[in-house]
């Protein structure tokens, strides 16, 4: 690999800036691809983008850029794609810097911005070895995610145009202007997608290995589908939306989803009663178990040490199973009447019984 330094001024990487909308960003004459397929979207936050102009206008010098060179003579960022952004959207006028933008600036100003020299490497090498140098040095600020890394290896029509519905930021995104309020995570930072990978892919089957198979398609468009199908099954059945339902795994509760039986008011009940329900510690878990019936989704509310330490001195250590005496170390707390049926956890009605049949118990 050959690496070779160069000094160039912002006036020479803004020149001839756009960005398409569709993932297509160029500079420096459209010489240079600023988000070629291994870089994630923009997602400098508005302090870290002042600061790059702050750290210009004060002639303060910025970090080093790397840049590949390709074989048509064209080049694509490695590592500086965030600051390169920042500069570019901040000439073009995107954005203000303590209220005045960069045409309110008088000529030797915008001329100290634009003079400013910015060192670039710039490497020759073949893709695996640009791809693995970019994995090397991209280690300050925000690390890549493992989606961002998935795009990178899997880049091609599938990933380009899965980025359309799921990695843009904000109400751009048509993923996050319908799902935001049941996903966790940020689309930018390729979450979005993520999740509507893991709603999408068989049960035994990895994110990589779904990408892997579908690497080559022309569209996303049946990935995107799904992902609306999920969100517009999820507000059917559950109308009433609760905060508890962001992050809920709705995708691999669609099949639950789909039955037909499922009555949205009876189950608008169920949760209203769940919801305030003090032995239910993991109210994001009421939904899971409604569809599913298994009460490990709620994180029931465990008895306490005194509770437990109570009912084993009024049972003078005899098991109420089987009637044979154990150490309070061989015991554990069972609700007498089951939680399933309005059992509360409480002192009342608390019973120690003996760790095979209490595991007995739970297994019928």
């Amino acid at each position: 690999m050959k690496i070779d330094l160069h000094e160039i001024t912002v006036r020479d990487l803004v020149k001839d800036y756009h960005d398409d909308g569709e993932g297509g960003v160029r500079g420096y004459g459209g010489k240079l691809d600023i988000r070629p397929p291994f870089q994630r979207e923009f997602v400098y936050k508005d302090k870290q983008r002042d600061a790059v102009i702050e750290t210009i206008n004060r002639s303060f010098p910025l970090n080093v850029m790397y840049w590949a060179a390709r074989d048509d003579g064209t080049f694509e960022i490695i590592d500086g794609q965030q600051r390169t952004i920042s500069v570019a959207q901040y000439v073009k006028g995107d954005y203000s810097i303590e209220g005045r933008y960069f045409h309110n600036l008088q000529d030797d100003e915008q001329d100290r911005i634009l003079d400013y020299p910015l060192q670039v490497y710039v490497c020759e090498g073949s893709a695996s070895e640009k791809l693995d140098w970019f994995r090397i040095i991209n280690i300050a600020g925000e690390r890549l995610t493992n989606q961002e890394l998935r795009n990178a290896v899997y880049a091609g029509p599938w990933v380009s145009d899965a980025k359309r519905y799921f990695s843009r930021k904000g109400a751009a995104c048509p993923a996050y202007a319908i799902g935001s309020r049941y996903v966790n995570g940020r689309a930018e930072r390729q979450e979005y997608l993520e999740t509507a990978i893991k709603w999408s892919k068989d049960e035994d089957e990895t994110v990589g290995e779904y990408m892997a198979a579908h690497q080559h398609d022309k569209t996303a468009t049946a990935l995107w589908s799904h992902f609306q199908t999920v969100i517009n099954r999820v507000e059917a059945v559950f109308p009433n939306y609760r905060r508890p339902m962001k992050g809920v795994d709705w995708g691999g509760l669609y099949g639950q989803l789909r039955d037909e039986s499922l009555d949205p008011e009876s189950l608008e009940a169920e949760v209203g009663r769940l919801m305030i329900d003090d032995d239910v510690t993991k109210k994001a878990g009421i939904y899971p178990y409604l569809l599913t019936g298994e009460e490990k989704y709620l994180n029931i509310r465990a008895f306490s040490d005194a509770m437990k330490q109570k009912a084993f001195e009024e049972q003078g250590g005899i098991c109420r199973s089987c009637e044979k005496q154990f150490d309070m170390a061989h015991m554990e707390a069972d609700h007498v009447t089951p939680w399933s049926e309005g059992g509360k956890t409480d002192e009342k009605n608390c019973q120690m019984l003996c760790r095979p049949c209490n595991r007995t118990k739970s297994n019928r």
